[in-house]
Formats: C-alpha cells, structure tokens, sequence
C-alpha cells in the first residue's frame, strides 16, 4: 500500500463533489482496505494519491472494533460549541502525534454507496476522525490547525524519526 507522505501537494487539494458511481465506489473499497491494513482510525483518498470525496472514518467506540464507514461527498452541516482536545496523527505524517481542539460532536451530511443522502450525528472520536478526514479531503492537512511553533517543533521530530 502506497500512501502519500507530507509534504506531498496533494495533500492540500480540495477534492470536488462528484456523483457517486463505479470509479468513486472503487476508491471507497481501497480506502477501506487500506484503513484496515494500515490500521488507521479514518483515511481520505489523497491519502492515496486520489483528489476524490471520499472518507473512510472509523465509528466504533474500540479500537479493536473500529466499524468502518465509507462517505462519499461528506459535507459539514453543524458542530458542537463545545470543544475537546485530544491527540491527532496521520499516515502521511508517521510517528507524529498532536493535541488539536475540535468539537465534541458533528452533524454530517454524506453520499452512501448507492449515491443516496444521509445525515448522521458522530459524537466524541468519530466525530474527531469525520472532522479530521473531511478536513483533509478539502485540503487542510492537520498540521495547519497548529500554531507555527508547535507545527515546526512536530516537523523536526517528524524529520529526526528513525527510517
């Protein structure tokens, strides 16, 4: 599984809502296997090397059963005032690990497999994990919601990991 490593440019396109069909549905099937194979808690398709709309977020309440859901066109529609930090990585960025603050829940409006619209309410980490991957889809890589200081200081850490 080739995954795209930061700073890659891609990682900073905003993919375009597209109607579902074979070809998205084929990205939503290799992210869901490279979510498992990774194992990752969510993934966006740039995270492949595709500028497409298409997250894979993990909804479980384990880790050891991440119960994935594949969202095509995912779309923000509202979130919690209330904020949490918590700790935030990617499979572009390995080894690194940051506190960001997000809302504690997030309405979110999605395509299913079948082009057919659904919204549903994520709460606590999948909630975090639908944020993250739709923010990634549009072309915010996590790092841009740090301060200079604290993104420079996960880039040289970043930069000095062993491999």
């Amino acid at each position: 599984m080739d995954l795209l490593l930061y700073p890659d440019p891609r990682l900073t396109q905003k993919a375009d809502a597209q109607p579902v069909d074979d070809g998205l549905r084929a990205i939503g099937e290799a992210l869901l296997a490279a979510a498992k194979a990774a194992p990752a808690y969510g993934l966006a398709a740039v995270h492949l090397g595709q500028v497409a709309p298409v997250v894979v977020i993990a909804t479980g309440t384990s880790p050891a059963q991440p119960d994935y859901l594949v969202l095509f066109n995912p779309e923000i529609l509202a979130v919690a005032s209330e904020v949490a930090a918590g700790p935030e990585g990617s499979v572009s960025l390995p080894g690194v690990q940051v506190e960001i603050e997000r809302p504690v829940w997030a309405e979110i409006a999605f395509d299913d497999a079948h082009g057919v619209n659904q919204t549903r309410r994520f709460e606590g980490l999948a909630a975090r994990i639908a944020l993250h991957e739709i923010e990634q889809m549009n072309g915010m890589f996590f790092l841009a919601r740090l301060s200079r200081l604290k993104r420079d200081m996960a880039l040289r850490k970043w930069k000095k990991r062993p491999g």
